[in-house]
């Protein structure tokens, strides 16, 4: 194992095909993970048999694309967070391993259907949608969300849904109040990182246009839960994380996470440091005193993560607030 400046550092490789855009990209190594980041290796009946109804139905997952670090947990649960749009995103984050480029097709009109017969077969009682940044369609994928949502309902009447969405950026306005329209349970955007930082890590997207759909979810529909997430160790300080909690408060957001970055490739944005358990602790301690109802926050978070629990606890939050009212 190669060292730098004494410190151990591991190894990473990127298909050129997978992320073109970052092939002259200087490499960077990731130190060695500490102990609390480290997770088992997936395996076992109930990760097998999750894997094999995702492939029977043709469906891409996050948990396989981004390389989640919690897929052996959640699949071996049955829990899987399914993405629509295909596999290649039109964006060029730094920090995401999905594909990027060109969409070799246009949007699966069958798909919406096999995300719900795969929802059915599994028994989800909540699941998580998410997708790729479709830049290429008129509606940015509006409508394929409002459809899968539709196709779930009508299988799964019981199942709550959760959508992750993009930002619908250069889109007419009216496509989000489609999506929330069609009721999803939670509607999830990601701000990713605090706004000093889009340049260099999220680079397609505008900070204040991804604050503006979460805080315009809300004016659409007030009592739809909203939720959004960042990642630590992006080379962000504590300051600027506490002003975006501030920013999400000000956008009535209910249910923030944080988690670690992890970075997929050496040709990926480096890992500036890994943060501590301890303060993670500190950041929800104060998320709370800032009015969230729900936050999750520890090294393994992710956006997904235990979802289904949460949102239990996201309703019987908003329950006793509004008994203490």
């Amino acid at each position: 194992m190669r060292t730098v400046k004494g410190v151990p550092m591991r190894d990473l490789t990127i298909p050129a095909q997978r992320h073109p855009e970052k092939a002259r990209r200087q490499a960077t190594l990731q130190p060695k993970k500490p102990d609390w980041i480290r997770v088992k290796s997936p395996g076992g009946a109930g990760y097998t048999k999750t894997r094999d109804i995702i492939r029977e139905n043709k469906l891409v997952t996050v948990c396989e694309e981004a390389g989640c670090p919690n897929v052996g947990e959640c699949w071996s649960q049955g829990h899987a967070t399914m993405m629509i749009m295909g596999e290649v995103c039109t964006r060029a984050c730094t920090f995401c391993n999905v594909a990027t480029g060109k969409p070799p097709t246009e949007l699966d009109p069958f798909e919406p259907g096999r995300v719900a017969a795969a929802v059915k077969t599994l028994g989800l009682n909540h699941v998580v949608i998410t997708s790729v940044d479709r830049d290429d369609v008129e509606d940015g994928g509006a409508r394929h969300f409002v459809q899968t949502i539709r196709a779930i309902r009508q299988q799964s009447r019981s199942t709550t849904i959760e959508i992750l969405t993009p930002d619908f950026l250069n889109c007419d306005p009216k496509v989000l109040e489609l999506v929330v329209e069609a009721r999803p349970d939670v509607f999830n955007h990601n701000l990713e990182t605090v706004p000093g930082l889009y340049p260099a890590v999220r680079p397609g997207a505008r900070y204040f246009h991804s604050l503006r759909l979460l805080e315009r979810v809300k004016e659409i529909d007030p009592l739809m839960f909203t939720k959004s997430g960042i990642m630590v160790g992006l080379g962000e300080d504590r300051q600027a994380v506490h002003a975006v909690m501030d920013d999400m408060r000000c956008a009535d957001v209910d249910f923030l996470t944080i988690g670690q970055y992890l970075q997929p490739t050496a040709k990926h944005h480096h890992v500036d440091r890994f943060v501590t358990p301890e303060e993670f602790s500190q950041y929800q301690k104060a998320a709370y005193g800032k009015g969230f109802l729900m936050v999750a926050s520890s090294p393994l978070t992710r956006s997904s993560y235990h979802a289904g629990d949460d949102f239990e606890k996201l309703r019987a939050a908003r329950l006793q607030r509004a008994a203490e009212a």
